[in-house]
């Protein structure tokens, strides 16, 4: 576990833009979090590779190695923190490919201070308590033939569209991202290969009964 210095979690900003990174620094600073800042991929993959921070907040965007360049080498799928992809570009793809290789959550630029504050602070109390995942604690999805090829994220994504949630809402309840339920949803549903998500609920309902 990473050292902490006067009672704050190690978070980790990566990010070419000197502007942004100091913006971060004082922002996270200023709420007791001990800031890292990493102008280049290099020095934050030997970083990350020797110690676990609680959060990382990623830039996609960087020359040389892009964010998503180095999700793929850090293995963000297995590693022990949660990782926010930053980009100032708003698109499904963007999106899905910095999921996909294991980023928590996607944060797009311009953002509110406090509004980041609050999710990065969600996101490191949720993957230190997974069962307090805001889903009622139950820190999983349905269960029918089939769901073991979801993430577990996707399994929660897929228990709030079965209830009818919206994308809004689910993401409030999951402490993520709206555009990041709406990438989850699109995932779950090419698995399922369902033409809707009323198509992907009678597939979930139909198959339930079958248990």
């Amino acid at each position: 576990m990473p050292e902490q210095i006067g009672g704050g979690s190690e978070l980790f900003v990566v990010n070419d833009d000197a502007s942004m990174r100091d913006t971060l620094s004082v922002v996270f600073t200023h709420e007791g979090y001990q800031v890292i800042s990493f102008a280049e991929g290099n020095s934050f993959l030997a970083a990350a590779r020797s110690r676990t921070p609680s959060c990382v907040l990623l830039d996609v965007h960087m020359p040389g190695r892009s964010g998503i360049d180095l999700l793929k080498e850090l293995d963000a799928q297995r590693y022990g923190a949660p990782i926010f992809i930053i980009s100032a570009q708003s698109d499904i793809p963007l999106a899905d490919d910095a999921i996909k290789n294991g980023a928590f959550d996607f944060i797009e630029k311009p953002f509110v201070p406090d509004a980041v504050i609050a999710r990065v602070r969600a996101a490191i109390a949720g993957w230190k308590h997974p069962a307090t995942n805001g889903n009622g604690g139950e820190g999983h999805g349905p269960s029918f033939p089939g769901h073991g090829q979801l993430t577990p994220r996707e399994g929660e994504v897929l228990a709030q569209i079965a209830s009818g949630a919206s994308n809004k809402e689910a993401g409030r309840l999951l402490r993520i991202s709206p555009r990041t339920v709406e990438v989850h949803r699109a995932r779950i549903m090419e698995k399922f290969k369902a033409k809707n998500a009323a198509d992907l609920v009678r597939i979930v309902l139909t198959n339930g009964r079958d248990v």
